[in-house]
């Protein structure tokens, strides 16, 4: 199990206290200076069963700097996105959690990071 982290955000600090309160094994990756490249986020995406365009921090700076907002949502589109998110790891939604079992969940509630260690 890994999860995707930036400690500054209150949300990845409550699923960490979480996964430690549950005597999880896992693995800390603090995403912003340990950049997933466009493959990883593939993958993360494929195990989220999600687009990039559902993990992404639209209301950052650096999002309203490239005018995301107004990128299309579509399969043409897709590399374009996942190519912002591996440049501008802020956009990326977390905590993320890739759990045991090969899936993974974007975990911002309690909810989510107990559903990804019961997986």
């Amino acid at each position: 199990m890994e999860i995707w982290i930036n400690p500054a955000c209150s949300k990845c600090r409550s699923a960490v206290s979480l996964l430690d309160a549950e005597g999880a094994d896992y693995t800390v990756r603090r995403y912003l200076e340990d950049v997933p490249s466009p493959d990883e986020i593939r993958a993360v995406l494929g195990r989220l069963g999600l687009e990039p365009w559902d993990i992404t921090r639209t209301q950052e700076a650096d999002a309203k700097e490239l005018g995301i907002a107004d990128w299309p949502k579509d399969a043409g589109s897709r590399e374009r996105w996942i190519t912002a998110l591996a440049a501008h790891p802020k956009l990326i939604q977390r905590p993320i959690i890739t759990a045991q079992d090969g899936s993974a969940v974007v975990a911002r509630t309690d909810e989510a990071v107990r559903d990804a260690l019961g997986r």
